[in-house]
């Protein structure tokens, strides 16, 4: 009997295309361990963007940018990871 867990598409798949998926999958789950330490990064970030932009002159802010620099790879990687782990329905941890 099938795996009712996998979706139509996967049900038939081969073994290279197997291992593909999985190498897919894998990539999709470090992209997400990325996000979440561009997240921890710019949390900490925060706290030192208000000094900075308060107290350095208008052209030099670079805490700020660091800062936004940092929260856009958070949302860039974790889009891109989530789309790479489409279709899994269990939790990797590596």
């Amino acid at each position: 009997m099938a795996n009712t867990l996998l979706p139509l598409e996967e049900r038939n798949l081969t073994p290279d295309q197997v291992e593909l998926l999985d190498k897919r999958r894998r990539r999709g789950q470090l992209f997400l361990v990325l996000s979440g330490q561009c997240l921890i990064v710019s949390t900490l970030l925060t706290l030192w963007s208000g000094q900075d932009l308060t107290i350095s002159p208008p052209w030099a802010h670079l805490v700020a940018y660091w800062n936004a620099i940092t929260i856009t790879l958070t949302v860039v990687f974790g889009i891109t990871g989530l789309r790479l782990r489409r279709g899994s329905n269990e939790f990797l941890s590596y």
